[in-house]
């Protein structure tokens, strides 16, 4: 099989997932979710924010069948393993939408979110993509509006991210509360150590994940 031809079947595996994407009650595109989103009930509400394929979040969702949970990505087709995944379980307390982080405060309230998670996103290496980062002053200023007195947890395996991340939660006047550069070999709560794809395959070959959690001084 040529290299074209291996494109052209992954092209056509991306458009079925998209459109089981589509297909999925528990799915939603942004303009959807904004022109009627379900009732969100739950002791609280939970938010995972370049979601990928959320397996993450549905396994969280699983364990906690009172909060409500909503996964964030701008590719359908990585949401689409977890929606499947949770309809398959029968858990019905987590819901998916494809949108672009920025529409944030338009997917939930201000000051109505208890939890956010961020986990391994893309580290963007070069200095002139630092803006893009999820933990940059533009998008901590996204999460502090809709966070209600809650926290941000944020995971990853790329240290110079993690130390940069560091840097720009305690410029943008957030308080770090749990950190640790190894959370598999710590004493964190052992949801923290729910593991992603990315982060099976990081353990694995024996990476340490680095982990905080952190929350907005000024957020009332």
């Amino acid at each position: 099989m040529s290299a074209a031809d291996d494109f052209v079947i992954t092209r056509r595996r991306k458009k079925y997932k998209f459109a089981r994407f589509d297909e999925f009650s528990n799915c939603y595109h942004l303009d959807e979710w904004i022109a009627g989103a379900p009732p969100m009930p739950g002791k609280k509400l939970i938010v995972e924010i370049g979601a990928g394929s959320a397996l993450f979040l549905v396994e969280l969702a699983r364990r906690y069948p009172d909060n409500f949970y909503i996964a964030i990505d701008i590719k359908g087709d990585r949401l689409y393993r977890g929606a499947r995944a949770a309809l398959e379980q029968g858990i019905a307390n987590i819901v998916f939408v494809r949108s672009e982080i920025q529409h944030l405060g338009e997917i939930v309230p201000a000051h109505s979110v208890d939890e956010i998670w961020l986990t391994f996103s893309d580290p963007y290496p070069r200095k002139s993509d630092a803006r893009h980062r999820l933990s940059a002053p533009r998008y901590l200023e996204l999460y502090r509006q809709v966070l209600h007195r809650g926290v941000l947890h944020f995971k990853t395996d790329n240290q110079p991210l993690f130390d940069w991340s560091v840097e720009q939660f305690g410029a943008s006047g957030w308080k770090i509360g749990a950190m640790t550069r190894d959370l598999h070999g710590s004493d964190l709560p052992d949801e923290y150590k729910i593991m992603t794809s990315y982060e099976q395959k990081f353990t694995e070959q024996g990476l340490p994940i680095f982990y905080l959690d952190a929350t907005p001084k000024l957020n009332k």
